[in-house]
């Protein structure tokens, strides 16, 4: 039978839902500040968290923001919290979810808060004042300090159709074009292909290090817009929409130790285990792989909540090559700090690769950046 045919009924159920939000049948409402919607159509892998941070790096180091509050808005997938929670430095993945904590470990100066009812979550981000109240669903939250948010980043928001953001920012990912992939249980599209064209930037992501203008004019053609100019990063859509496109790349950063009590010379051996628990691992392979050499891997799957089996499994492979570090991810790190029970003799080998998200050229960057000072 054809994927068309069987992804016939969720297709027409996506289409009826965002029919009925953009005839107003169904209310949007607005944050009453502006909001930076960073999400995409896909089943995960294109680098939410990455670009957040980098959105986040531009408005803190941009004057025109410096009185401005940021906040971040997150679900946070697959925690086991209730509710509006505020998160720490020192919340534990299960409170707050992987990628939050994060997300706040880098920008400890940021709210960052998570709540699956996006449009009450902006409420309270704005107005802290009402967690002070007397609502008992308020009471489950932990931490009620922080100032009042002048503009909230949504993560991965874009189907969330009751909040509407002051900017729609759609992640594609380069080395899986949206146009060459299948609605889900075929693909990993999540959401209608055409759904791109309500998007007001545009950002492939994981992108070669250098693209030409041929590369970037064929792949914003493939997503819906003949007449995209590399110069001005700006297309049209069929519905007459100006659209900008951006094309951004992954880069890692230097090893670092995940416990305390890591040795950091483990870093410098030739020989690595490598687990994680994310979507795509297969960047961070090739990246791994230029120094040293991976005796064993573990994929587990995204957002993986590590276990003591898990852990026998990385240590066997570890005593067979005891001169070799181990090495996960910046995400996967927040939930192995979680379980607490890591034997020793790993938190000695054990260490996280940052991740960086980055414009491939200065002109797109000060570009996307005019995009965001145009919120004030």
């Amino acid at each position: 039978m054809h994927p068309d045919f069987l992804v016939f009924p969720y297709k027409l159920i996506l289409r009826l839902r965002h029919f009925l939000y953009d005839k107003g049948i169904r209310k949007s409402v607005s944050a009453g500040v502006p909001t930076i919607c960073v999400g995409n159509i896909t089943v995960g892998g294109t680098g939410k968290t990455p670009h957040t941070e980098m959105i986040l790096r531009m408005l803190l180091s941009d004057s025109r923001f410096g009185g401005t509050h940021i906040a971040v808005l997150s679900r946070g997938y697959k925690r086991r919290s209730r509710g509006f929670q505020q998160i720490s430095e020192y919340s534990k993945a299960s409170f707050s979810g992987d990628e939050p904590l994060q997300i706040k470990k880098k920008f400890p100066q940021v709210t960052v808060a998570v709540d699956s009812d996006r449009v009450e979550g902006c409420n309270l981000l704005t107005h802290p004042e009402l967690l002070q109240g007397r609502k008992r669903r308020y009471r489950r939250c932990v931490n009620k300090d922080f100032p009042a948010a002048g503009l909230i980043i949504l993560d991965d928001a874009f189907q969330y159709r009751k909040l509407r953001a002051s900017l729609n920012i759609v992640l594609v990912d380069w080395n899986r074009p949206v146009h060459k992939d299948s609605l889900l249980p075929f693909g990993r599209l999540r959401d209608l292909p055409e759904r791109l064209s309500k998007a007001d930037v545009i950002i492939v992501t994981k992108c070669p290090c250098e693209l030409d203008n041929w590369e970037r004019t064929s792949f914003a053609y493939a997503l819906g817009l003949p007449d995209y100019a590399s110069s001005t990063c700006t297309g049209t859509t069929a519905s007459g929409k100006k659209q900008r496109v951006f094309f951004t790349t992954i880069s890692y950063e230097t090893p670092r130790t995940l416990f305390p009590e890591s040795n950091p010379r483990y870093i410098y051996s030739k020989r690595l285990v490598l687990f994680t628990g994310i979507a795509n691992d297969t960047p961070l392979r090739r990246y791994l792989g230029d120094t040293y050499k991976i005796v064993q891997r573990f994929s587990f799957p995204d957002h993986h909540s590590f276990t003591r089996g898990d852990f026998r499994k990385i240590g066997r492979a570890a005593s067979h090559c005891p001169t070799a570090a181990l090495a996960t991810t910046e995400k996967d790190a927040q939930r192995v700090l979680d379980f607490g029970k890591v034997p020793d003799a790993l938190r000695e080998k054990m260490f996280q690769i940052p991740i960086r998200a980055t414009f491939l050229s200065e002109a797109e960057e000060r570009m996307f950046l005019e995009i965001l000072e145009s919120l004030i």
